[in-house]
């Protein structure tokens, strides 16, 4: 009999030990645990996306560029297609930012809590990570702190709105990186429409090649199942990303639909003004819930505390089959949820279940 092979030993050393990506997903009624647009999408825009379907050939590669879709989208940002690159979700750009942009002998700077696939691709592409941890009451990021790091990194990545804590970056903060630094400077805005118009920095990247604005259709879009999002970048780290990306990583059916959609934008912004007003109404019948912390958010969620969140949470999917994410696990987010904003008849099941489960718990 042949001998078994030993997979494990013949990983890469960087790589042992790396966990799959898991949102911890279980089937329920009401699901806000994963920052989806839930909200009903406009008639228009469903009829757009559903003739865009129709219309296209799968007998055919798709354009490995996604030239038209490039174009759609810098003519909205108001740059040149060579400006801006697609990618399968912000996650493939992510990755490939680390790639190209680090590994052995370089280093990531960051500010958690933030999104975990930062580190995770800092793992995998052998990138050093250096923390510069949130304020734990406000979750502001200590500037001072965040350019000395930078001084010594090759890239920084700040979130702007951050998730899961909801704030907005400071864009004077970005300003001193670029100015005070020779650090590459990526701005996360993947919720940025759920945030205060002129909240955007992809204005700035014209200004300076050493910053690069992520955006996604996911969120505001409702286009999470696409996976589709671009840089807004110089030219030449658009050139690099170009020559390291994966081929055909955007398929045919996700440039058509993600074009239909753009071209919607005017029905797209209505849909966000709900949901930030709903977020308000959500936030505020956290509020007034006794025990119940909720910070201001800029995104489509509101980050709370409360006594025993990890119970709360497995009572909310396994009493009432209603899923939120539970944040207590990592460090500066004890006893932390993040919620979805839903639509209003999940957002009202969660604040009822809400308030009766707090009220047991306290």
């Amino acid at each position: 009999m042949a001998p078994r092979s030993d997979v494990g030993g013949r990983v890469r050393p960087a790589l042992r030990g790396l966990a799959p990506y898991d949102p911890a997903f279980s089937a329920c009624r009401v699901n806000l645990s994963a920052n989806e647009n839930t909200h009903e999408v406009p008639a228009p825009v469903r009829d757009a996306v559903r003739e865009a379907l129709l219309a296209t050939p799968l007998n055919r590669y798709p354009d490995p560029l996604a030239n038209d879709l490039r174009d759609a989208l810098a003519a909205w940002h108001g740059v040149g297609r060579s400006s801006l690159i697609v990618g399968n979700g912000g996650d493939e750009i992510l990755y490939n930012l680390l790639l190209a942009f680090g590994g052995p002998g370089r280093t990531l700077v960051h500010c958690p809590p933030d999104f975990a696939e930062y580190e995770n691709f800092a793992a995998i592409t052998e990138t050093a990570c250096v923390d510069v941890w949130r304020d734990a009451e406000d979750f502001s990021v200590d500037a001072d702190s965040l350019v000395d790091a930078a001084r010594a990194a090759d890239l920084v990545i700040v979130t702007s709105p951050n998730n899961p804590t909801g704030d907005l970056f400071d864009p004077a903060l970005v300003r001193r990186l670029l100015d005070e630094t020779g650090a590459l400077v990526l701005v996360d805005e993947a919720y940025v429409e759920f945030a205060p118009e002129g909240s955007s920095l992809a204005s700035w990247v014209a200004g300076d090649p050493r910053l690069m604005v992520l955006r996604t259709l996911s969120k505001a879009f409702a286009l999470a199942g696409l996976r589709c999002g671009y840089l807004v970048a110089d030219p030449a780290v658009v050139d690099v990303l170009t020559s390291i990306r994966q081929i055909y990583s955007v398929d045919v059916l996700a440039q058509a639909v993600a074009a239909a959609s753009l071209a919607c934008r005017d029905q797209i912004r209505g849909l966000v003004a709900d949901i930030v007003a709903e977020r308000a109404r959500l936030a505020a019948g956290l509020a007034r819930m006794v025990g119940v912390k909720v910070w201001p958010s800029a995104g489509n969620f509101v980050l709370v505390r409360m006594a025993r969140a990890g119970v709360i949470r497995r009572r909310l999917r396994d009493e009432r089959s209603i899923l939120v994410r539970d944040f207590s696990y990592a460090p500066g987010l004890n006893d932390c949820l993040r919620l979805t904003v839903g639509a209003r008849e999940e957002d009202d099941a969660l604040l009822g279940a809400l308030a009766e489960l707090t009220r047991g718990e306290s």
